[in-house]
């Protein structure tokens, strides 16, 4: 099922790239320099969106081997030396504490086996003064159809979606980890399936 999920993800997406999530993710990747981490980089949807710093050090984790080899054949291909590729799951970065002036994560802590680790990890890898980028598809409002339905039908979305799970109430779990959101916008993700449409996407620094 991983090599299925990898090999169709880009063209699944394609629409929904085209109709909103290059253009979000471009406006939150602007600003960065210094060290940055990828959690979840999949197959480099991001990568053509970093500036083009010559101080900016990219280091890009993927846990899925099918995915990461997609990934390695695009910062090849474009010949990226400042991009490292990582293979470490998001529970276990492998990285001395206190490293990075970004993180980002993008339609990743919906997937991730343990959505409080991850974020613990994060926390421990990211420079006291550095910054916290999301975007990510979220739960909708309680008592909603929608979050009704998210609910239903969550396990067997999980199964067939690589672990994505509909209804993570992803920005609680931000805080409850001990970030301080400064920066956040809830919209609809354009072209998508409508139980995954609810995100939010913004800036968060270490409590």
């Amino acid at each position: 099922m991983s090599f299925i999920f990898a090999r169709f993800y880009d063209k699944c997406m394609k629409a929904t790239e085209d109709a909103c999530l290059m253009d979000w993710r471009k406006e939150l990747l602007k600003n960065v320099d210094g060290k940055l981490l990828e959690v979840g980089a999949g197959t480099g949807a991001s990568l053509e969106l970093y500036p083009k710093n010559s101080s900016l050090e990219i280091f890009l984790c993927e846990p899925d081997q099918n995915m990461r080899s997609q990934l390695i054949e695009k910062v090849e291909d474009q010949n990226l030396t400042n991009v490292s590729v990582l293979s470490c799951p998001g529970e276990k970065i492998a990285s001395e504490d206190d490293f990075y002036d970004y993180v980002f994560v993008s339609l990743v802590c919906c997937s991730v086996n343990d959505i409080e680790a991850s974020l613990n990890e994060i926390k421990r890898v990211l420079k006291s003064d550095g910054h916290f980028i999301f975007l990510e598809h979220v739960a909708a409002i309680n008592g909603s159809s929608r979050r009704k339905w998210q609910d239903r039908l969550n396990f067997f979305w999980r199964k067939l979606a690589g672990n994505c799970h509909l209804n993570r109430e992803t920005e609680q779990h931000i805080k409850n980890a001990g970030f301080t959101i400064i920066e956040i916008k809830h919209e609809s993700m354009r072209k998508a399936f409508s139980l995954v449409r609810p995100t939010i996407r913004g800036l968060a620094k270490l409590t």
